[in-house]
């Protein structure tokens, strides 16, 4: 089968690695499903992959992806959560320690076939496009389990996105969610992300260094680092949360986290870590999306053979909003795919 890999890791130069070609085609395990690919979308983790981060040299060749929809031999048209749960574990997948995402362990989205666990298949509503539909499992998933899960969110409430120099997958996917949901929405951003967070509904935009006019409900923040987590305390309403779903090598002043321990405790803050999310949140994200009509912002869709050009757009930062991959409509993956009756429920 064609596939999108990783031959192996370059940290220096991560496209060296960046493969097209055959791969053998993929088995199909008890309680696991093959799917027909017809949509994969890119992430940041596919260049840490060809970096090498976190994958020791005895995994490669990998093939790339974590996002993607396709539909299954009988014609169910479906969505892939990329987390996969350890065998065995019967708790959300985001607490199991022996946990793993799609190009990690298993081989990954950009295939014309793809095998995962029954459990990670979500059917995809007939109102989202497969594009659509692979734009989300990762980026929007996780700011999707930041607000409402993590969070709490409720309507009426005052959110501030952290933005910063760049609005990534994941704080655009917050921004769009949180408007819908009927939030007031604040971003830090600048430079030519102003203009961004303005498109994408925000309804006040500060510097990063700037005070904002009164204290908010909850600060999501998809880089945290020391600096940014202790600042953002002095943000937040009694009762706040900030969210993090991800980690930036910061220091910050001597005095800071005496102070920061002194908010977080007396004023009753949570400070919580939020990591993408599970198959029922992402079950509630798709009907999200079906019901609001709120759709993904496609910045590009390239036939899976182009893949190359998508990730050399990702790699000097020039996409605004997500690259697709697509592949057309191929014979049904295998014979052997479990059957998913459980998935209408």
């Amino acid at each position: 089968m064609f596939a999108v890999y990783a031959a192996a890791p370059d940290f220096d130069d991560p496209l060296a690695g960046l493969m097209t070609g055959e791969r053998p085609e993929p088995e199909v395990p008890p309680g696991w499903a093959a799917v027909s690919m017809r949509a994969a979308s890119l992430n940041m983790h596919d260049l840490s992959t060809l970096r090498g981060w976190g994958m020791p040299p005895e995994r490669y060749p990998m093939i790339l992806g974590c996002d993607g929809a396709g539909v299954l031999a009988d014609g169910t048209e479906v969505v892939v959560h990329a987390l996969v749960g350890s065998p065995g574990w019967t708790g959300p997948e985001t607490l199991d320690p022996g946990r793993t995402v799609l190009s990690e362990r298993h081989q990954g989205s950009f295939a014309e076939t793809l095998v995962v666990p029954v459990r990670n298949l979500v059917p995809k509503p007939a109102g989202l496009s497969f594009s659509e539909a692979a734009c989300l499992p990762t980026a929007w998933l996780t700011a999707y389990r930041m607000l409402f899960t993590n969070a709490g969110v409720r309507p009426g409430q005052t959110v501030l996105v952290q933005g910063r120099e760049r609005i990534g997958s994941i704080a655009t996917a917050a921004v769009r969610l949180a408007v819908a949901a009927g939030l007031e929405v604040w971003v830090t951003a600048e430079g030519s992300s102003r203009a961004l967070a303005a498109d994408l509904g925000a309804h006040r935009i500060l510097e990063p260094s700037q005070t904002p006019p009164g204290l908010v409900d909850v600060v999501l923040d998809g880089g945290v680092d020391e600096t940014s987590w202790t600042r953002s305390l002095d943000l937040l309403r009694p009762g706040g949360a900030i969210v993090c779903a991800g980690y930036r090598a910061g220091r910050a002043a001597e005095s800071a986290a005496p102070h920061a321990l002194h908010r977080l405790i007396f004023g009753e803050l949570r400070l919580v870590g939020s990591a993408m999310g599970t198959a029922e949140e992402l079950a509630e994200l798709l009907t999200f999306l079906d019901h609001t009509g709120l759709r993904p912002r496609i910045a590009r869709e390239l036939p899976l053979q182009e893949a190359a050009d998508g990730f050399r757009e990702m790699l000097t930062g020039e996409a605004d909003g997500k690259i697709v991959f697509t592949l057309p409509p191929s014979p049904a993956a295998s014979e052997h795919t479990q059957p998913l009756g459980h998935l209408s429920e």
